[in-house]
């Protein structure tokens, strides 16, 4: 199974608050679809409700995995499982799109990290898991500014000891 990550973090780790994001970068954003298009998208029920807040719908051209322990909890277009096993034992290859809960339980095995790293500190309520240093390699990365703040895209890869 292929395992995926994606997220956009401050300096300071910040992912959200209050089931949003803090800044607005739409360089972030292209990047995001780009990567996640095609694919099957895996995240918790409140990034979920997030994307439909903002969207109305789920992501469109992807197949919408949410990941809660609400067995009662269903709506139309998205595929529901309760355990990290029930994903890996149903897809081949995921990206998982958040949020914190959901990063964490797949961290450990994941091959790759999509990370846009936002060179400022935000204030929020929602953080990117620690990242154990001997297990990533940065493979790629690229530096940009959009006149208020550096951001890097970098990807790292599983570190083969």
């Amino acid at each position: 199974m292929k395992i995926t990550i994606i997220s956009a973090c401050s300096k300071n780790g910040v992912i959200g608050i209050n089931n949003d994001l803090p800044w607005y970068l739409p360089q972030d954003l292209k990047r995001f679809k780009q990567i996640t298009t095609g694919k099957t998208v895996v995240m918790g029920r409140k990034t979920f409700d997030s994307i439909k807040s903002r969207l109305g719908k789920p992501l469109p051209n992807r197949t919408n995995v949410v990941l809660t322990r609400d067995k009662t909890f269903s709506e139309e277009g998205v595929i529901f499982h309760h355990s990290i096993e029930e994903v890996m034992e149903n897809h081949e290859e995921v990206v998982v799109i958040g949020g914190s809960e959901i990063y964490k339980l797949f961290i450990h095995t994941a091959d790759t990290i999509e990370l846009t790293l936002i060179d400022k500190e935000f204030d929020g309520d929602s953080y990117f898991p620690e990242m154990e240093s001997l297990l990533w390699k940065e493979s790629n990365k690229e530096s940009f500014n959009n006149g208020e703040f550096d951001y890097h895209f970098i990807t790292y890869k599983k570190n083969i000891l």
